[in-house]
């Protein structure tokens, strides 16, 4: 066991090395190089908040934002507080609510004393909500308004609601407590407190459990240790080049891993400031917060940049029949993209350095107009099971392929397991020590889910080409044999 004494809120720049690019004289200072040696979420913000410790690290939209001391303070005394009231180190709690660094703070307070955080997807049906709670057997809930019907049911369980948008009603269904209540009671708590040290929390010890979409039934149980977790953020930090001090927009649910790990952690050890957008991300609403709030970096699924390549990139060529006829043409169609992808980027608010696109596959018409209007755009690949990231990138490789998942990742290692003498496909599998420590209480199927070698059978099916990069090319369990021999695909010919 080890003491921790939470640090007092403080607006002054660190006096350490820190060192920020200032955005004024646009200049880039060098940091000291770096050396990751964290392998726990605690270890992964104490060393942020040392390094970053009176910088902007997380907010919504249009307000102001937390400093890393600040965050940090907060998260100790959540944790002292959580603690008084019977959180020990093993026991399971929820999130359910849309992002906010309100989230993010509970969040990093249940994991600080040993507790496992059960993040739950806004979207999931109430059926899922109460089978993922009572399955966890969480005493204490993190909720929003919007998700609060769907534990009406479960309240003679649940020990402690808290509502992290601070929704309260006196004489309401169920009995909860705001945010912003419970953070003063925290704060106060930890005034008068100093508290018995925190529990020590192991690189193994679990950190989050989290539900994976299933095709029948209810979904597996991912087990996530802090390990993971760390491992996997920082393969994803060595894939981008952004400073300390830029804004990272988040509009992805964080309770998801790809957003979880790559729109919230890496941005931790970056030093950046991480912007909720607090609301449904409209392209009216998107334009809004990005001409703001400025983003340097986004996460974003393909479905989003597909939506704005049919609906404002294709109509603006369609409608004009010079351009629709120039774009026949190789020259002139990249041309004619680079002028659209300049003013895609002042839609983004014109600072946009590097654009993460995973979850899916990306439609290739989509990614050639990302590439031959300069957009500056990143596809990657993972599984929940992994942390999530596989491949992806690096940012600036001009090896990478179009219709490719990029470079498997540092530190992640990948194989082809059994391929096609002709075509090289077979299982991607993977392994690492972003790789899951099994699903929760269901040996068989983790059994299933891992070779006896160690490796995680992905269940996707592709291929590594000669210049390192992977191409996924379908579900190995969707795959058709024609009477030839041929493999066909389904989700390769979704796209043509």
């Amino acid at each position: 066991m080890h003491s921790e004494s939470p640090l007092p809120p403080d607006n002054s720049p660190s006096g350490g090395d820190s060192v920020v690019q200032d955005s004024n004289s646009g200049e880039t200072a060098q940091l000291p190089a770096v050396q990751h040696s964290f392998s726990t979420l605690n270890e992964l913000i104490d060393h942020s908040v040392q390094r970053y410790a009176g910088y902007p690290v997380i907010g919504m939209a249009f307000e102001e934002p937390l400093t890393y001391r600040q965050f940090s303070y907060r998260i100790h005394c959540l944790a002292r507080h959580m603690r008084s009231q019977g959180l020990k180190q093993g026991d399971r709690v929820a999130l359910l609510a849309e992002n906010s660094h309100n989230w993010a703070t509970a969040y990093l307070a249940v994991v600080r004393l040993g507790a496992v955080a059960v993040p739950i997807l806004p979207d999931l049906p109430e059926n899922d909500v109460r089978h993922i709670i009572c399955e966890m057997e969480c005493d204490i809930v993190f909720i929003s308004q919007k998700q609060i019907e769907k534990i009406y049911e479960l309240k003679k369980n649940i020990k402690k609601i808290i509502t992290l948008d601070d929704y309260y009603e006196e004489n309401g269904v169920i009995a909860t407590e705001p945010y912003s209540r419970f953070l003063l009671n925290a704060e106060e708590h930890c005034k008068q407190n100093e508290g018995a040290p925190f529990p020590e929390v192991k690189k193994d010890d679990l950190a989050s459990i989290l539900y994976t979409s299933g095709t029948s039934g209810f979904s597996k149980a991912v087990m996530l240790s802090h390990n993971n977790l760390c491992a996997n953020a920082i393969s994803a930090s060595k894939l981008i080049a952004i400073d300390p001090g830029k804004t990272f927009l988040s509009v992805l649910p964080i309770s998801h891993t790809y957003e979880f790990t790559v729109g919230f952690l890496l941005p931790l050890i970056k030093g950046c400031r991480i912007v909720y957008a607090g609301k449904t991300p409209t392209p009216a609403v998107l334009q809004k917060i990005c001409s703001k709030e400025k983003p340097s970096a986004m996460l974003v699924v393909p479905l989003i940049m597909e939506k704005i390549f049919k609906k404002r990139v294709i109509p603006a060529i369609e409608k004009s029949r010079v351009l629709s006829y120039v774009c026949r043409f190789s020259f002139g169609r990249k041309f004619i993209y680079r002028k659209i992808g300049k003013k895609l980027l002042q839609f983004f608010g014109n600072n946009l350095e590097v654009m993460g696109i995973g979850g899916a596959a990306i439609n290739p018409d989509v990614e050639i107009f990302l590439r031959d209007a300069g957009f500056p755009y990143l596809v990657g690949y993972g599984l929940t099971e992994s942390s999530p990231l596989i491949s992806g990138g690096p940012q600036g490789d001009k090896t990478i392929l179009i219709g490719s998942a990029g470079k498997p990742v540092p530190g992640v290692d990948v194989r082809i397991s059994n391929p096609n003498p002709e075509t090289g496909i077979g299982e991607i599998q993977a392994r690492g020590d972003n790789i899951m420590k099994g699903y929760w209480n269901d040996e068989e199927a983790t059994r299933e889910a891992m070779t006896e070698d160690g490796w995680l059978r992905t269940g996707d099916m592709g291929l590594l080409d000669g210049a390192g990069n992977l191409h996924i090319v379908g579900r190995s369990k969707s795959v058709i044999v024609l009477a030839s021999g041929e493999n066909i695909y389904p989700e390769a010919i979704e796209h043509k």
